[in-house]
């Protein structure tokens, strides 16, 4: 501001139209206010995100999971966080189905992850489109207000649950996961072998949190006939599905390698209650839906290069001559080996107000692979 400026503004602001008496040290006090005002910008807070609780580290992978919680400051209207764990590349958090984490009126923020070395929350805009995995997080800018992130807490290695079923150890999922498109959780004690060897699996409700009960193999078998013989799934009420495919839970793609018999899949669409399918699935030639009748019943899938034969007959035998339900072969979708486990998943297909859930046990006979 200008000398002249000032005094004519100073004029202005004391009343002076004509010379009149007045203190130095009055023009000195509003000769520092109106200095001080021209030069003088509030500055803006700026948005943080902080990570106050991490869990442990732990190379990561499918079957664990912890929460993680933390605080942001300087949110705007609509903002979120959006989680990510690292096991080898980072790894959106806690499904990919649900990438956001809504932040709490008194700033904080929290959710479930799965385990790894690292740990990210990153401060989005409304509107901010996650990758699922990232080789590098994201810098400040292009939607991303703020990062935050903390190395795994040193601790005790996890030790995985493991049951011995059908000469085959297999490890007990604990982790959640997204496969019907919402949060499904497991609880190792939905999950266990009887006097006779046959594998139970459940859905039970504990302190109104539902959970399910997976399994899933140790070790890759790769090509060959996985067969599953199944107890009657004739009384598990529409929410519950019972899934029998193989996996590989590290896969990078967006796209899972998955090849799955699910039985008890009911959809409004039809009134079929099982379905084969290669993914993707929402390709017509990729999945085909069945009818199951009641009693046990013998699934198999045969995976070859280039081609997954699936079947499903009544019984207990793999006797070609026996009662035939089912039967295709998919020559497209059909991945290739690479850690691919067979897994055995019990868990809700669908909440609704038409289809309640309710406690439910499924029983797996015996698995076979033959090569």
């Amino acid at each position: 501001m200008s000398i002249g400026k000032f005094w004519e503004t100073m004029h202005m602001s004391v009343g002076i139209h004509r010379p009149r008496k007045t203190s130095a040290t009055a023009l000195f006090a509003i000769a520092s206010m109106l200095l001080s005002s021209c030069h003088s910008v509030t500055p803006a807070t700026k948005p943080t995100v902080q990570i106050t609780q991490i869990p442990p580290a732990d190379p990561g992978g499918p079957v664990q999971m912890d929460f993680i919680e933390g605080r942001a400051t300087g949110v705007k209207p609509g903002e979120q966080i959006v989680l990510y764990a690292r096991s080898g590349v980072w790894w959106i958090q806690p499904f990919v189905s649900k990438p956001n984490t809504e932040i709490q009126p008194d700033s904080s923020w929290r959710n479930s992850t799965h385990l790894g070395t690292e740990y990210a929350a990153l401060l989005v805009e409304p509107g901010f489109h996650a990758a699922s995995r990232l080789a590098n997080l994201p810098p400040v800018g292009n939607g991303v207000v703020a990062v935050a992130i903390a190395a795994g807490k040193a601790g005790k290695p996890i030790v995985n649950k493991i049951v011995h079923f059908s000469g085959y150890d297999w490890r007990v999922q604990t982790a959640g996961s997204g496969r019907s498109g919402q949060p499904i959780f497991y609880d190792p004690a939905n999950v266990w072998t009887d006097d006779k060897g046959f594998l139970h699996l459940r859905i039970q409700e504990h302190n109104g949190v539902w959970s399910c009960g997976e399994v899933s193999l140790v070790r890759s078998l790769g090509y060959g006939s996985y067969v599953f013989v199944v107890r009657d799934t004739g009384h598990l009420g529409p929410s519950a599905a019972l899934g029998l495919y193989t996996a590989d839970d590290f896969r990078t793609s967006n796209i899972p390698g998955e090849m799955e018999i699910e039985l008890n899949h009911k959809v409004i669409a039809d009134s079929k209650n099982a379905q084969y399918a290669v993914q993707p699935f929402y390709i017509s030639e990729n999945l085909v839906r069945f009818m199951v009748p009641a009693g046990v019943l013998t699934h198999t899938l045969r995976w070859e290069p280039g081609r997954a034969s699936f079947k499903t007959v009544r019984g207990l035998t793999t006797d070609p001559h026996a009662a035939k339900v089912a039967e295709h072969i998919f020559t497209s979708g059909v991945p290739t080996p690479k850690k691919e486990t067979a897994h055995i998943d019990f868990y809700i297909h669908r909440r609704s107000n038409n289809w309640p859930l309710k406690e439910e046990e499924v029983v797996i006979e015996r698995f076979e692979f033959l090569p």
